[in-house]
């Protein structure tokens, strides 16, 4: 494996005690994308199909990974998570593996402690050791400058389509 990319430096440990998010956690992480990245929050059943889910795939088999900050008074302060997928491989994923960031949040009462910036830290970096090397995601105009500082880049060509599962 090649050297580690540059990326931002960590807030220190004592301060942003980061860890690996488990199957125990897919209930809080869930919760924090529906209430802080998803354009319209999820109801309570389909909260319920996203934390069972999740908790699979954050398993030793699973495709999830996902780094998070627990709150002091319980649940996550601020959670990252990825899903890795397989791509055709080229000369810049020569392995074929891709992760898509799904969801970055952080709970308002947490926010400017340096949370989001050490759980994508340590997601990318641990994805990067896992031989990802392509990563996309989709980020609001005001979380950008700070994917930026990791070396991710806008992309124009980037369109989405969401369409209805049959009845």
């Amino acid at each position: 494996m090649p050297d580690s990319p540059e990326l931002p430096a960590d807030p220190s440990p004592s301060i942003t005690p980061v860890r690996p998010a488990v199957p125990a956690d897919a209930g809080e992480i869930a919760r924090l994308r529906s209430a802080y990245v998803l354009s319209e929050p999820l109801g309570e059943a389909w909260l319920d199909v996203c934390r069972e889910h999740l908790a699979e795939r954050l398993g030793p088999t699973g495709d999830a990974r996902a780094f998070v900050v627990d709150a002091p008074g319980g649940g996550l302060a601020a959670c990252a998570l990825a899903l890795i997928h397989r791509v055709l491989p080229g000369p810049g994923y020569p392995r074929g593996l891709a992760a898509r960031v799904h969801a970055v949040a952080t709970e308002p009462a947490c926010r400017r402690r340096g949370y989001a910036r050490a759980v994508v830290s340590a997601l990318v970096e641990h994805l990067w050791q896992e031989g990802v090397t392509l990563f996309e995601l989709h980020a609001s105009e005001e979380a950008a400058p700070l994917y930026e500082e990791f070396g991710f880049a806008s992309d124009p060509a980037l369109m989405r389509m969401i369409r209805q599962a049959p009845s």
